[in-house]
């Protein structure tokens, strides 16, 4: 196996030794790129800006400099603004737009060594879960290419999963970096909201809008998460003997595809015998203070924080004009009313807001009264939906609206400001599902230390081939 489809840390020691360089990273990424255009993963990639980083890179390391991620390929979600690369949050107004300044993120990347491999295609601006895009075509399920890889990160999982870069970023409202790692079989990670900078970064909503890492491990995702945040860069494994895990059954265990069900079953059967302590757990009116709190702070916030970022980060387009020209039927379903009769009343938005505060203390007395540490249940119902899929979709036999079927049961820790992770839990019918654990607010380097335990009790996940 090459360095390149070794975890971060041993890329680090493979580099820093010099038994592997820079410049080898940069030529397998440009090489497994044009290999892999069918899966339509990148919305921009510069072959010769990549290998003179990478240049760069050995000549840094060779004079002894030792930096987390010196010399390793990491790529963006396109709604995250990079010098030198556009910045196009797939939609159309802003195709091909060059930003003025990195964002805080990629600020923070470069400053740990990372070579900005490239931008990952998405979901027009974040709003959806399929990543099927009118204006820069939809992004393909590495193990079905007829498949959607979720969304709306869905070109940073897919990536990912394709062995085409080591590891991306992505962005999570309601569950966007979180369901395209079930759907492609990798570990996405959503920090707590406010961990992680939105400087610089095309919003949904300030409220709920978070940046996180989507890669082959929780330890990657970890390392990641310290950079983009600070927090230290030190071994997060712990002994799983004794930690209480929640079982919310009734919340997020019911009218499950039956291989996501059985790959499950199967993971906290694997936990049991590694010393997990399974305690089952009430969230009352969750679904209600969910609904009542999700889309209205959403719809209300995008118009304001679209509208801001667009004018203090200078890009040249107007929010009219951004919502007028959306290509994507089901994003222009949602975002066109919102600057006439189908705007979010104030009031409308303040009552969300105090749903959004009772969700959070469900969530919190659940979490208090139980004593448990994370909660565990399935990423999302069923396995990936076929591309065009994009009204509804099957479950157990029935027609269920696509998008709400997909975020049933991210989007409630999304909305509280939860942590949450998707690990890979195995397959169903040949295609991967994923296991989400949630933590308290602000419990983000804990449940990262869980989600690595918890991994490494799992049986190895199944992986696509790794491209020759």
């Amino acid at each position: 196996m090459h360095a390149f489809d070794l975890p971060l840390h041993e890329q680090r020691r493979q580099l820093d030794a010099q038994r592997v360089s820079s410049q080898d990273l940069a030529d397998i990424c440009i090489a497994r790129a044009a290999a892999s255009q069918d899966i339509n993963a990148w919305a921009s990639f510069n072959p010769q800006a990549l290998r003179d980083a990478a240049r760069e890179a050995d000549r840094r390391i060779a004079a002894g400099e030792r930096l987390p991620l010196l010399g390793i390929p990491i790529a963006l979600k396109d709604n995250i603004e990079a010098i030198n690369l556009p910045c196009g949050a797939g939609t159309t107004a802003l195709a091909g737009q060059m930003p003025q300044a990195d964002s805080e993120v990629v600020t923070r990347l470069k400053a740990a060594g990372a070579l900005i491999a490239g931008k990952l295609g998405m979901h027009e601006l974040a709003m959806g879960i399929s990543s099927h895009n009118a204006v820069t075509g939809t992004v393909r399920n590495p193990w079905d290419r007829r498949r959607i890889p979720g969304g709306s990160s869905g070109g940073s999982g897919a990536a990912v999963a394709a062995h085409l870069v080591p590891a991306a970023l992505g962005t999570d409202t309601g569950g966007s970096i979180r369901i395209p790692a079930a759907l492609c079989g990798v570990t996405g990670f959503r920090p707590t909201v406010g961990r992680v900078s939105n400087v610089g970064i095309a919003p949904i909503s300030g409220t709920r809008d978070t940046a996180g890492p989507l890669a082959p491990t929780a330890a990657d995702c970890a390392l990641l998460d310290a950079v983009l945040t600070g927090a230290p860069i030190m071994p997060t494994r712990i002994d799983l003997k004794g930690v209480r895990i929640g079982i919310p059954r009734a919340a997020f265990w019911n009218d499950l595809e039956p291989g996501v069900q059985k790959a499950c079953e199967d993971a906290l059967g694997a936990l049991s015998k590694a010393g997990v302590e399974w305690v089952e757990v009430e969230l009352p009116r969750l679904t209600d203070l969910c609904a009542a709190a999700s889309f209205p702070i959403v719809l209300h916030e995008f118009v304001r924080d679209m509208g801001i970022y667009l004018r203090e980060r200078k890009r040249g387009v107007t929010l009219d004009a951004l919502i007028a020209d959306v290509a994507s039927p089901d994003v222009r379903h949602i975002v066109g009313p919102l600057l006439g009769d189908g705007a979010i009343a104030p009031a409308v938005y303040r009552s969300a807001l105090t749903a959004r505060a009772e969700l959070q203390a469900v969530y919190a007395r659940a979490f208090e009264t139980s004593q448990v540490q994370a909660l565990a249940f399935p990423t999302t119902p069923r396995t990936a939906a076929f591309v065009g899929e994009d009204e509804t979709v099957e479950l157990n036999g029935v027609q269920v609206p696509t998008f709400s079927a997909f975020i049933r049961h991210t989007d409630p820790g999304s909305t509280a400001s939860l942590p949450g992770i998707s690990l890979p839990a195995g397959l169903s019918n040949g295609l991967p599902v994923g296991l989400a654990l949630d933590g308290p607010i602000g419990s983000d380097r804990q449940l990262l230390a869980i989600a690595e335990a918890v991994q490494a009790a799992l049986p190895a996940a199944p992986a696509t081939p790794i491209p020759t």
